[in-house]
């Protein structure tokens, strides 16, 4: 398959290991003091490792390569931490799946409103594309900035609803490929998408509405814009 995939320039790479201790799934390694990507079913393309390279000489390309196998990966960590006599406990804790039981009604101890958060993690990065929580799901994809700047956030947006948070800016990452598995591989029921105002946010948009239309599923599904006074601006 053609897919979006890391290069390593091995002239730029000064032999840091920046990128390989910033690759969670072990794709890239140090061979002969230069960094390496080692296995194509290893890159997830989310690209942790580039913002971690000093020099830059890590850029995304798109060529045939082998689709991402978590199962490999996982794998492959167990292995590894099995010869460094430690056990491995499904992966780093704050990437574990899980769902989250909240009481109906009534506040938290101090007063605030609870949380309407049923799952974790959160974090398009590091969601799983199969977890449980997603069959039967109205998804929420949203702009990490948008829950501070609109006060009603968990109320109105996030209570009953999956939700899956980014900002690609930062990230900068294309979360399409993630997203369209996440939705043509599970029941999801339904798809908002909240974004902010400003444009960088159209990437969460594209993404979103894009991976929908790729997973080749009609769902209903709206887009909704925060202004960055907190006002909603379309709907």
């Amino acid at each position: 398959m053609v897919r979006k995939i890391i290069q390593i320039d091995e002239e730029k790479c000064n032999g840091c290991g920046l990128c390989a201790a910033a690759c969670h799934e072990g794709a890239i390694g140090m061979v002969d003091g230069k960094a390496r990507l080692l296995r194509d079913d290893y890159c997830d393309g989310l690209g942790d490792c580039l913002p971690a390279c000093p020099t830059g000489a890590i850029r995304f390309v798109e060529r045939e390569a082998a689709a991402y196998d978590e199962a490999a990966v996982m794998e492959n960590k167990k292995k590894k931490m099995q010869a460094e006599g430690m056990k491995l406990s499904g992966g780093c804790p704050g990437s574990r799946a899980r769902t989250l039981e909240r009481e109906q009604g009534g506040c938290s101890p101090m007063g605030a409103m609870p949380s309407q958060l049923t799952q974790w993690p959160v974090q398009i990065k590091l969601a799983p594309i199969n977890a449980s929580y997603f069959n039967g799901a109205n998804l929420l994809i949203a702009a990490d900035c948008t829950a501070y700047a609109y006060g009603s956030f968990h109320q109105d947006f996030i209570r009953g609803r999956v939700t899956l948070i980014g900002c690609p800016k930062l990230d900068m990452v294309d979360y399409t490929e993630k997203l369209e598995q996440i939705i043509r591989e599970n029941e999801i029921r339904s798809l908002t998408v909240v974004r902010m105002e400003v444009p960088c946010c159209g990437g969460i948009e594209h993404a979103a509405v894009t991976a929908l239309k790729n997973s080749g599923k009609f769902i209903p599904w709206q887009v909704v814009t925060i202004s960055t006074d907190g006002r909603i601006l379309e709907r």
